[in-house]
């Protein structure tokens, strides 16, 4: 039994959840205090995103930038393993929320967790530099001097690849290119300050120094970059990645639907496995099994 009044157990009941997100009511609904019918049609899918995370609405500059790293990490090929686990989930029927929740759940530190890993070291990069002022106010020297302490201590504590850096597949990964072109517009136009830009490249340069070819930056350097220049957190960095990601996901998921199949695993039945084990052989007597009854039973 509890001591505690009707009104005191309909009180707690009130503050059992908290929530600034959103505001409802009989015919009424608020994301953020905006009423959902004033957004609708006037905010676009990033600007609400961003509006639903940190509770504010994005500066257009600074919307396009998020738009563009959105659009650039949707999809990147059924090689990719959670786009090939999103088809391989529908050939053993699953529907396209249980595909792309299978997929989806594979997008962790080592596949999909780069961007967030990255936007880490740029922002320790950033707290490392002495003059934490305007972003025209730092030197190219300051820069790579916080940027050469970093890696350095990254590479103490055991780092051979650093996250959003080179690539398996692109010599070149075409996406970031685009992407820091597009914040280099931005920082220009002064919706960010090009701090993180610049860092990014720092990191670029030194980790390439003494070799024959640059380690360029990559789809999760570029967009940690855009992440970094908006002020996100890189746990949400990671997290608007899988939102972008799953579409691609959503998208695969849906075309092998209409394609059909059945049970498809990783590659076609024509093209086997390596087998490294033992050659077949005998299982030895084992008179201790006998299938024969035992005496007295």
């Amino acid at each position: 039994m509890t001591d505690k009044s009707a009104q005191e157990i309909v009180d707690e009941a009130h503050a059992w959840w908290t929530t600034e997100i959103i505001d409802i009511h009989p015919g009424k609904i608020a994301m953020r205090g905006y009423p959902i019918e004033q957004l609708i049609g006037t905010v676009t899918f990033p600007e609400m995103i961003w509006l639903m995370l940190k509770g504010e609405l994005l500066a257009p500059g600074r919307s396009r930038l998020l738009e563009a790293a959105l659009v650039a990490a949707v999809d990147h090929g059924p090689h990719a393993p959670s786009i090939s686990i999103s088809r391989m989930s529908v050939t053993c029927g699953l529907p396209v929320n249980g595909a792309m929740a299978s997929a989806i759940n594979v997008l962790d530190d080592v596949h999909g967790g780069a961007g967030q890993q990255c936007m880490t070291m740029l922002y320790e990069i950033a707290e490392e530099l002495a003059s934490p002022g305007e972003a025209g106010q730092i030197s190219d020297a300051e820069i790579a001097a916080a940027t050469a302490t970093v890696t350095t201590r990254w590479r103490e504590r055991g780092t051979k690849y650093f996250p959003g850096f080179g690539h398996r597949f692109h010599p070149l990964d075409p996406r970031a290119p685009r992407l820091l072109a597009l914040v280099d517009e931005a920082a220009a136009a002064g919706a960010v300050d090009g701090r993180f830009a610049r860092i990014g490249r720092a990191v670029e340069a030194e980790i390439s120094a003494g070799r024959s070819r640059i380690i360029p930056m990559n789809i999760d350097a570029a967009t940690a970059v855009i992440y970094c220049e908006l002020g996100l957190e890189p746990e949400l960095g990671r997290g608007v990645f899988i939102l972008s990601r799953s579409v691609g996901i959503l998208s695969h998921a849906w075309e092998q639907k209409q394609q059909g199949g059945r049970i498809k695993g990783p590659m076609p039945k024509s093209i086997d496995y390596t087998y490294a084990g033992p050659a077949r052989r005998d299982v030895p007597a084992r008179p201790d099994r006998s299938l024969e009854p035992a005496a007295g039973r």
